[in-house]
This record gives C-alpha cells, structure tokens and sequence, in this order.
C-alpha cells in the first residue's frame, strides 16, 4: 500500500513538472523580459505579475515586480542592495529602479518584435562617487526579437540602449546582441555579449572587451523559472577583485492577476 501510494505520489509530482510552464522551454508560457544583464522585447501580457531575484556575488541581491498595465504596455519597480547574503551591514542602493516597457510592433513572419523602454536599474555595487552601478543601467532602449523554429525554437535579439550612468565620461550608445535556443519542453540556453561601448573610456570600469554572459533557464512549475548564469567570460573589468567569471542566480515568478 505505501508503495503504491508513493508511486502515485512520484508520478503527480512528475506530471506537475513536465506540463509546469514558466519563461523558459519550447512550452514556455511567457515571454522572455531580460536576457542576462540586458532586457530584450518581450513584455508582460496585460494582467499579469512579475516577480523576480537575481542574485550576484558580493552578496547582491535585486528584486523587481513587473505589471502588465496595458496591451504591449508594462510597469516595473526593482531594489537591492550589495551584501545582503553575508556578514556586516547591507548596502542599500541609492534609489529604486524604474522598468517600462512599449511593444511598438509584435512579430511577424518577416519582422522582429520591437520594444522601446527604459530601466534604471543597474546591478552588481553602487559607486556613489561616480553615481553608476558595476554594471550600467540600461537607461533608455530599443529590443528587437525574432524566433525561428528549428529543433525547438531558436530566438535572436538585439538591443540599442543609452545608459543615463555617465559621470564617468562615458557617453556613448551601447549595442549588445543574444541569443536563446530551446533544449526540449522546459530549458532554455541563452548568452549575450554586450559590447560596453559606454563603458570602455574616461573613468571607465571595462577594458574594452565587451561583457560575455551565458545561463540557463528551467520551467520548473507553472509561472515559475530559475535560472544560473556565467557573467564576464572575457574578464572585462579593470579591478582585480571583479575581474574574474562570476556566477549568479536567477529566480522568477509570474502569475495573471486581472
């Protein structure tokens, strides 16, 4: 009888995660938002909730919370703070980040998606001296998306952005690329490669190299998805102490609500 029951048991929870749905995966529900450390254009369906974690060495964490006010119209607000996983004081950051999010034109057979936003929030330390994050804040973006079915689905993104982070005399436009493909019902593999071009002059923090990142998605119930990913493979960054490939994790939460 006991075995029974937990045969029954093994197999409802089986069920659960082969038809769970969250970002990732062929079967995905819900449209990828961000890639690693850039947003791509995807958007929250109107009446639906987002909620979020990264987590970054240094004891990082960011939250953030997405609403989908309108059709192709969403709202974000996010907040961190380094050293929150740790010993000794947290450090807050200075102010909240802000997300919106305007699908301009949904995909089609010949024509990308395209989004227009903005997103304050960077990640990784606050540098009040030169009031930027490690990592820039996007600031104010165009995201175009296209997918192709093959094995799967493999989905091609581009994202032009100005970062409003330059007391460092680094004004320029920023231009990153990514990529996602399918890995079956549930996984997604995704990477990016950010060209820092607004990061690699004045006081900047990059040499030049660009941010290579890659990670990994799972749906692992419905409206749910985690993910870990591999920052910095170039070794962009000019200090020592950040120079090497990070690790972080992700974590994400999406339910309807209206």
């Amino acid at each position: 009888m006991k075995k029974g029951i937990y045969i029954i048991l093994m197999l409802t929870l089986a069920a659960r995660f082969t038809f769970a749905q969250g970002t990732a995966g062929s079967n995905a529900k819900y449209e990828f938002r961000t890639l690693i450390d850039k947003p791509s254009a995807g958007i929250l369906e109107k009446g639906f909730v987002g909620v979020s974690l990264d987590m970054l060495p240094m004891g990082v964490v960011i939250s953030k919370i997405e609403v989908g006010v309108f059709e192709n119209f969403s709202f974000g607000i996010s907040y961190g703070a380094a050293n929150l996983i740790g010993t000794g004081d947290p450090q807050w950051y200075k102010l909240p980040g802000i997300n919106v999010k305007f699908k301009m034109i949904d995909e089609q057979l010949a024509v990308p998606s395209i989004t227009l936003g903005f997103d304050s929030q960077g990640k990784g330390l606050y540098f009040d001296d030169l009031k930027r994050y490690e990592i820039k804040s996007p600031g104010f973006y165009i995201a175009a998306a296209k997918n192709f079915e093959i094995f799967g689905y493999l989905s091609l993104h581009g994202i032009l952005n100005y970062s409003l982070e330059n007391e460092d005399g680094d004004k320029d436009i920023d231009l990153a690329v990514g990529v996602e493909k399918t890995l079956g019902p549930q996984i997604s593999l995704i990477a990016e490669y950010d060209l820092a071009s607004n990061d690699n002059s004045g006081v900047a923090f990059g040499e030049g190299n660009g941010y290579l990142n890659v990670g990994i998605r799972w749906s692992v119930g419905s409206g749910f998805t985690i993910g870990m990913d591999l920052r910095n493979i170039l070794g962009n960054k000019k200090l020592k102490e950040f120079k090497a490939v990070d690790r972080a994790i992700f974590v994400e939460y999406v339910k309807g609500i209206f």
